[in-house]
């Protein structure tokens, strides 16, 4: 896999201890749980600044696609119970349970976000930003979530974006714009064509 990949993936799966939930998170949880559906489009930009643009469909529980721009043979699905990276260019693909995968984090709005998150300040009050990670396994490494404070978005939050980084320092940054919550969108919106030779359609 491609260190983007790895970096567009590296959420972490949650820890085992418990920490109280401070109001913040209890308004990041109560934000995850009221969004049902989400589009947007997303600029991903890596450690070396390159930069693919696409767009983002989310379903709970379980789905999420990113349909990167015309030309780009990558495609990156969880169809409710398998979250897949597949590259065209060379016929790969590769298969996560959603149940520990990297985006479990967004996928599963019933997950308690206290258990493996903290707020980390941010020199705009308007913006709230959530780390989350597992200690006992950097290899999954860490994600920060940004949030901004807005009236008319679920729980008074807009996700905006957030920045990945991976066990080899690999950087990923995804920014959302135009986000519509709670939107009709299609179970067929997370099927996909097998990139393997003479493989069956999914």
């Amino acid at each position: 896999m491609t260190s983007r990949a790895l970096a567009l993936l590296s959420l972490p799966a949650l820890i085992a201890a418990a920490p109280s939930t401070s109001p913040e998170l209890a308004k990041v949880q109560a934000h995850l749980s009221a969004v049902q559906s989400m589009t947007a489009a997303f600029t991903q930009t890596d450690r070396n600044g390159k930069m693919l643009t696409g767009t983002l469909s989310l379903k709970r529980p379980g789905k999420i696609r990113f349909q990167y721009e015309k030309g780009v043979p990558i495609l990156v699905v969880a169809d409710g119970n398998s979250l897949w990276f597949l590259d065209y260019s060379v016929k790969q693909k590769q298969r996560w349970p959603i149940g520990g995968s990297p985006l479990g984090v967004l996928l599963d709005p019933s997950k308690d976000i206290g258990r493996f998150a903290k707020v980390v300040p941010t020199a705009d009050p308007s913006i709230l930003s959530v780390e989350a990670n597992d200690p006992k396994h950097p290899e999954y490494g860490r994600i920060t979530m940004i949030f901004e404070k807005n009236g008319s978005a679920p729980a008074g939050l807009m996700l905006i974006g957030w920045v990945a980084l991976d066990a080899q320092n690999n950087r990923t940054t995804i920014r959302l714009s135009g986000q519509k919550f709670n939107v009709p969108i299609s179970d067929g919106t997370f099927r996909f064509n097998d990139p393997a030779p003479a493989g069956p359609r999914k």
